[in-house]
């Protein structure tokens, strides 16, 4: 790890606001990070089922694990940078893989075709245009048509009949369709998500741990240093849903994802120019480590970033096969690493540290549902976002990338009133504990789709739902993300004993990529009948969104009653006062360290 105590100590180094001036390249490296990261998380479901026509479910299980694996690989990166690398290293061997990737990402093709066979003629199927706004249109040798179905999706209807050589309705039985995709760019796609995968790997955890470089342990201006820097997250997340969203749907995929690459190299360029400000700080543990020879002429640092090339055909083969990976060997995998959390437990700790490692395992499980939720925004949400909701605001369509911005939105709003209001409840001693919060948090998630449901039913079978209730669910688990992720985190790190809170913030991460993998398992259940990449049954696929969305609300309400009726068990194991459980349980608005995906170590 790198040794933050060796950083100088405050007005002896150069500064910007008060700040070491490293801290600005470090905000606007990481900003811009985001900003790729999350544009292309706002195209890439609309993307894979309009222009590669992957069916919902599909749709949802690529971007389930492709999200969960993100979060896996920090721990490889991570320990890497930790042992070998160090942080500097690390970082900027992910910010070229994640250029190369979010490029990668720009290299669409002419799309994949969905042809209609009728009667021995083959009809191609396609969209005037990206997004929830696209209308269907057949193309035949002869011209183009409009096209629709009635409700139950039984017919389809052909605006202009004429034009195209057949009759005014067809019914849905009397034709076949197929989808013939361009393998190189489909792998080009595969490719990339792979990239990606492995630059945030690298990036994510170790530039964090550069921030905390650039102070003392004692130093007074640690933790707004770190707001800051979260500020700098959000910032980079709440701008790009726009501008790579209104690209990739009001002018081109290319454009948008193409956006989110020049972000990233931007944020690269930022990192190399800015090195001396950075002053040396983390640097590797040790440089004449790296140059040992470990196989052949390879040293330590080149096996660091051959590891890289490894996860990135590693995640190259489970996205192309995702749809593949036994839901028993994830779930397998959970119980494996849970078993050796407890099995560490009794054999390696006793007393208190045994105590409060318990609580902290049960910080680690209790995320899971949350993130299942959560991480809805990104696949099924997006998806009833853009075909189900009426996003007329002011007479302007919003596009359904846009949406994703609420949460950064949010957070910007409601973080500082949630952190005022720990420490005005704190002195009143009628602060909730961890436990109690954390049980608010899943609790909330569950409420959202609940209210989302409400707007559904409101506007009946067919009918659109209004905007304000997607606005409503963002509020909602934003909300519930300031009582889980804070002070999850923060309670993971003072619970577990200091020679393995590495270990136990490795199973955090673990822990929210299986979250994400579960969050595509009920994605993927959500999934509608699509021709062209756009509904043919509103009424089903409306009916669909509120059984599942239904259904998990209630789990995720039982899971929270339940963890508040234990939640006085959970207290007990922390061994924690009231004295310290509120000085250090998100009282400062510098606890907030955003969703799995912008955390660190």
């Amino acid at each position: 790890m790198t040794n933050i105590s060796a950083a100088p100590a405050p007005g002896s180094e150069k500064t910007i606001l008060g700040h070491p001036r490293g801290l600005v390249i470090l905000f606007f490296t990481e900003m811009w990070e985001r900003f790729s990261y999350y544009g292309m998380r706002a195209l890439l479901v609309i993307y894979l089922t309009q222009h590669f026509l992957f069916s919902d479910a599909r749709s949802a299980v690529m971007y389930g694990a492709y999200t969960a694996l993100v979060y896996i690989m920090t721990i490889i990166g991570g320990s890497l940078a930790d042992r070998y690398l160090g942080s500097r290293k690390a970082v900027i061997f992910g910010a070229i893989l994640l250029v190369l990737g979010h490029f990668g990402m720009a290299f669409e093709g002419s799309g994949s075709r969905e042809i209609m066979t009728y009667q021995g003629a083959d009809y191609q199927i396609t969209l005037d245009g990206r997004g929830g706004d696209a209308n269907q249109i057949l193309v035949s040798d002869t011209g183009t048509s409009l096209i629709s179905f009635n409700e139950g999706a039984t017919i389809m209807m052909v605006e202009d009949p004429a034009a195209v050589g057949l009759p005014a309705e067809i019914p849905v039985g009397e034709y076949e369709t197929r989808v013939e995709q361009q393998a190189l760019y489909v792998n080009i796609l595969y490719l990339s998500l792979a990239l990606i995968i492995a630059g945030v790997g690298y990036l994510k955890a170790n530039i964090s741990t550069i921030v905390g470089s650039l102070y003392n342990l004692e130093d007074k201006r640690r933790d707004s240093g770190f707001t800051l820097f979260y500020m700098g997250i959000n910032l980079g997340s709440f701008l790009s849903s726009f501008v790579c969203g209104l690209l990739g749907i009001y002018v081109g995929w290319g454009w948008g994802f193409g956006a989110a690459g020049i972000g990233m190299l931007i944020g690269l360029v930022i990192f190399l120019v800015g090195q001396p400000w950075l002053e040396g700080k983390a640097d590797p543990p040790s440089v004449e480590k790296l140059k040992e020879k470990v196989l052949g002429p390879i040293n330590i640092e080149m096996a660091c970033y051959l590891t890289g090339i490894i996860i990135v055909a590693v995640s190259f083969t489970l996205i192309m096969y995702a749809e593949l990976i036994p839901d028993g060997l994830v779930l397998g995998l959970g119980i494996a690493i849970l078993i050796g959390l407890i099995a560490y437990c009794f054999t390696k700790l006793q007393g208190v540290e045994r105590s409060r490692m318990f609580a902290a395992i049960y910080f680690v499980l209790a995320q899971i549902p949350f993130w299942a939720l959560f991480e809805q925004a990104g696949s099924s949400l997006t998806l009833f976002t853009d075909r189900l909701v009426d996003r007329t605001i002011f007479g302007w369509s919003v596009p359904a990338p846009v949406f994703q911005s609420l949460n950064a939105g949010f957070i910007f709003l409601f973080a500082p009133i949630i952190a005022w209001m720990w420490v005005a409840l704190a002195k009143k001693k009628m602060e909730p504990s961890t436990p109690v919060k954390f049980a608010g948090g899943v609790f909330l998630a569950g409420i959202g789709f609940l209210t989302l449901v409400l707007g559904m039913k409101i506007s009946g079978a067919i009918g659109m739902t209004a905007v304000i209730f997607v606005f409503l669910i963002y509020w909602i688990h934003t909300m519930g993300e300031l009582m889980v992720s804070p002070v999850g985190l923060s309670a993971v790190t003072k619970m577990a004993p200091a020679r393995v809170v590495g270990m136990t913030m490795g199973a955090w991460f673990l822990y929210s990529g299986l979250s994400n993998y579960l969050a595509g398992f009920i994605a993927k259940s959500t999934g509608a009948e699509t021709l062209g990449g756009q509904l043919t049954d509103v009424a089903a696929a409306k009916a669909g969104y509120v059984s599942v969305y239904t259904n998990v609300a209630i789990v995720a309400i039982g899971i929270a009653v339940v963890m508040l009726l234990i939640a006085p068990i959970i207290k007990k194991w922390m061994h924690m006062d009231v004295h310290a459980d509120v000085s250090k349980e998100g009282a400062d608005p510098s606890d907030y360290q955003g969703k799995a995906d912008k955390l660190a170590d």
